[in-house]
């Protein structure tokens, strides 16, 4: 099939203007950093996303799934292939009965916790400040301030593609393709068929620290849903109020980052151990540690991949000879 053919099917899909061709990622990412995406897909519903998904398969186009790209840190070169935008597009918030909500992959932490404040529904507010998507939150097992996504998670709707041949995406990160298998369609451990729907319980979305069966096995999630408990609106807002202030008075959350650069090392704190490695402050281009929260890199304005990158090896580095200790990234590393 040739490239126009295929932009054809894709159109055919979701609709021309969904479509976006050489589509720069610094614009889809909170780094603000990456080259074009040589098609960023915007699909509305789990049939649009499994159609795109099984269309790029047939045809051998890779391809990756991306929600407000949070923890994500797109290559200066781009993408080849597709990479499948899960946010606005993809983002329906449902309070159902018995402190239920259900939220597709697209919807924003902070759109989840305020459809639950609206509802007298407490639970989520560990998650209002993160700066990703629901589908970003299920794949990491995202948290903050002693919660996380499995604390209130009980099942999340995935796609298992045919081969797997995509590549992780992300907010926290967002969504992920790979390898493996799934879980079957009614609810036991087993292999999906090409392309299928299927519910994982809490306890078979295997959550760990930042980490899930559906990273593992390459799922795709679709929506979550989470188990909340009644409170009084007033209560729930003053807590999201000062989650919000401690995270502002502590993270540079003025400048552009993938949010904490690296994972939490089993015993200490990365930014305690970068601190310690005499990095605070360090930069290469236009990347930096940052002199707010040593834990997180950002863009003081045009750094680029390569800078980044550079700069987490140096991190890496210095800590392991100064602590002894290896800091392995948080943020997702694309190309």
């Amino acid at each position: 099939m040739s490239t126009q053919d295929f932009e054809q099917e894709l159109r055919a899909i979701v609709g021309a203007e969904r479509v976006l061709a050489d589509e720069p990622l610094a614009a889809h990412t909170t780094f603000h950093i990456g080259g074009p995406a040589q098609w960023l897909v915007l699909p509305c519903s789990e049939n649009e996303v499994a159609a795109v998904v099984n269309a790029c398969e047939g045809a051998g186009v890779p391809w990756r799934v991306l929600g407000l790209g949070s923890n994500v840190l797109a290559p200066d070169g781009g993408l080849p292939g597709v990479t499948v935008k899960l946010a606005e597009n993809f983002s329906a918030v449902e309070v159902l009965p018995g402190g239920l909500v259900r939220a597709q992959a697209g919807a924003t932490n902070e759109a989840v916790a305020e459809a639950a404040l609206a509802a007298g529904l407490a639970g989520y507010e560990f998650a209002s400040g993160i700066p990703g998507t629901v589908g970003g939150a299920a794949i990491m097992n995202a948290g903050a301030y002693d919660g996380q996504f499995s604390d209130v998670a009980v099942e999340v709707r995935c796609l298992a593609p045919a081969n797997r041949t995509g590549a992780s995406g992300g907010d926290n990160p967002d969504n992920k393709s790979g390898s493996g298998e799934a879980a079957d369609g009614n609810g036991g451990p087993g292999k999906a068929a090409e392309g299928a729907i299927v519910t994982l319980s809490a306890s078979q979305a295997e959550w760990g620290y930042r980490a899930s069966r559906m990273m593992r096995e390459g799922l795709v999630v679709l929506s979550a849903t989470l188990q909340l408990a009644p409170d009084s609106p007033a209560a729930i807002r003053a807590r999201m109020d000062d989650l919000r202030e401690r995270r502002a008075s502590k993270q540079p959350l003025e400048m552009p980052s993938a949010g904490s650069t690296f994972k939490r090392p089993e015993g200490h704190f990365a930014g305690a151990l970068i601190q310690e490695a005499g990095c605070q402050g360090a930069s290469v281009g236009g990347a930096q540690v940052s002199t707010k929260h040593a834990g997180f890199v950002v863009n003081t304005g045009d750094a680029t991949a390569a800078d980044v990158l550079a700069l987490i090896a140096e991190v890496q580095r210095r800590v392991h000879e100064a602590t002894g200790v290896a800091l392995e990234p948080e943020v997702r590393l694309w190309g």
